[in-house]
């Protein structure tokens, strides 16, 4: 397929703007220039909107909890913003998070977890692991069915999804319904296909993937585990429900097919769908991308048919 036109034009605006890649940025300065929330488009209004800080293994954990109208308990869904590990915040995914909430009909809880280098592997995980066990212990306290949790994110929080949905499993502390993710990261290696394809000019670079990753983890055996590189474990059975999206013309999106049929393999559920013409981050460009507002709708059904069966299979 071609470029999407309107992912096209924003790639020539962003290359008019002339900003130096992100691999010559130091972390700090990356999170000072690297703004996305423009492309999101106006917030949505949703029944509530509360920032809370809970405990995490390193201190506390910033979390933003979205609550729709009406009555609960409702499911839950625990956000994982994407940026590489390194940049990347709450602002960064107010308006999925919105939109998800309101279209979704449920609770979105968005995790601020640790950010590297001040943070490496596998801090950002340990968190992302710690707020999920969060909401479903202290479920009825902010209007949650904890028979109804799912994780999901984005890139880096896509693999933080998946990593927690590992952890879950094998801690066997929390039950999650299902894990969406969004063209996730799921491997430490740059040897597929979409890399060599898609290396420059679609705005997430091989270099820019080398440099979160050189950022995240502090060895080079860190990037063997498989709490960092989901795709490297040996077993996935008995992992949730998968909801697995990729862009066309993005590094990333062999690694997160390939995720998707290590899951089936492994009987797994899985829904797995490419958007064409599509570059990296059109999750978070719904006001500037007609397939990332549509992404956020596919996403948002695909909760909303997981936590109605979930109901109808404890009836």
């Amino acid at each position: 397929m071609a470029l999407d036109p309107q992912a096209k034009f924003l790639l020539e605006q962003m290359e008019a703007a002339g900003a130096p890649p992100m691999s010559q940025l130091s972390p700090e300065e990356a999170r000072l220039t690297t703004d996305f929330s423009a492309l999101a488009g106006e917030p949505e209004e949703v029944g509530k909107v509360e920032n809370r800080k809970i405990a995490g293994p390193g201190g506390e954990i910033p979390v933003r909890i979205y609550t729709p109208k009406g009555e609960g308990a409702f499911p839950a869904l625990v956000y994982y913003h994407g940026g590489g590990w390194v940049i990347g915040d709450l602002e960064t995914v107010d308006v999925p998070c919105r939109l998800l909430t309101n279209l979704a009909n449920c609770v979105v809880v968005s995790v601020d977890y640790r950010l590297a280098p001040e943070h490496k592997f596998p801090a950002a995980a340990d968190d992302s692991y710690a707020a999920a066990k969060w909401v479903a212990e202290n479920a009825a306290s902010i209007g949650v069915d904890p028979n109804r949790i799912a994780v999901g994110g984005d890139s880096a929080g896509g693999n933080l999804a998946a990593v927690v949905a590992l952890m879950a499993r094998e801690k066997r502390e929390i039950s999650l319904a299902y894990q969406m993710l969004i063209y996730p990261v799921t491997n430490h290696s740059y040897a597929t296909e979409s890399y060599t394809e898609n290396a420059d000019g679609y705005l997430l670079t091989k270099d820019s993937m080398e440099w979160f990753w050189n950022h995240y983890l502090r060895s080079e055996e860190d990037g063997k585990n498989p709490y960092a590189s989901p795709l490297q474990a040996k077993d996935l059975s008995g992992l949730p429900p998968a909801l697995v999206l990729t862009g066309e013309f993005d590094p990333l999106r062999d690694e997160g097919e390939a995720y998707a049929e290590r899951l089936k393999e492994a009987g797994v559920p899985v829904e797995a769908k490419r958007y064409d013409g599509m570059i990296h981050g059109f999750f978070w460009m719904p006001g500037v991308l007609e397939q990332g507002r549509k992404s956020i709708e596919h996403a948002a059904d695909a909760l909303k048919r997981v936590f109605q069966g979930s109901v109808a299979s404890k009836l």
